[in-house]
């Protein structure tokens, strides 16, 4: 069973800085990509940075330059640095793994940034 678990959320001034961090029970963290979505209020949810197996990374064009993703196979946990955050990264944040085109999700942790 492959369980996901969000933490880091929270509320930050725009300019402020969080890090969000997605732990994962089971065995196939380490081989399977990873990375996390959003789902701002009234909008679609949009991926927003990426990372394989490898350690390849993707992010969206408008958090390119302030957020980063990375991972820590060794602790099951992949990891997204925040920075100079806008209110429009207002979010829920979810974390997915993918694994042989199946995706497991966590529950979400949200990100409130004011103005």
């Amino acid at each position: 069973q492959v369980q996901l678990v969000e933490s880091g959320g929270g509320l930050v001034q725009t300019g402020g800085s969080l890090r969000l961090s997605c732990g994962v029970s089971g065995s196939i963290f380490s081989i399977s990509a990873m990375g996390w979505y959003r789902q701002a209020p009234g909008k679609r949810r949009e991926s927003v940075a990426g990372i394989t197996s490898g350690g390849l990374t993707n992010y969206i064009d408008s958090v390119k330059g302030r957020f980063t993703i990375s991972r820590d196979n060794a602790k099951n946990t992949v990891y997204l640095q925040m920075n100079s955050l806008k209110p429009e990264d207002t979010a829920v944040y979810y974390c997915y793994l993918q694994r042989d085109a199946i995706y497991y999700w966590g529950k979400g942790t949200l990100v409130t940034v004011s103005s």
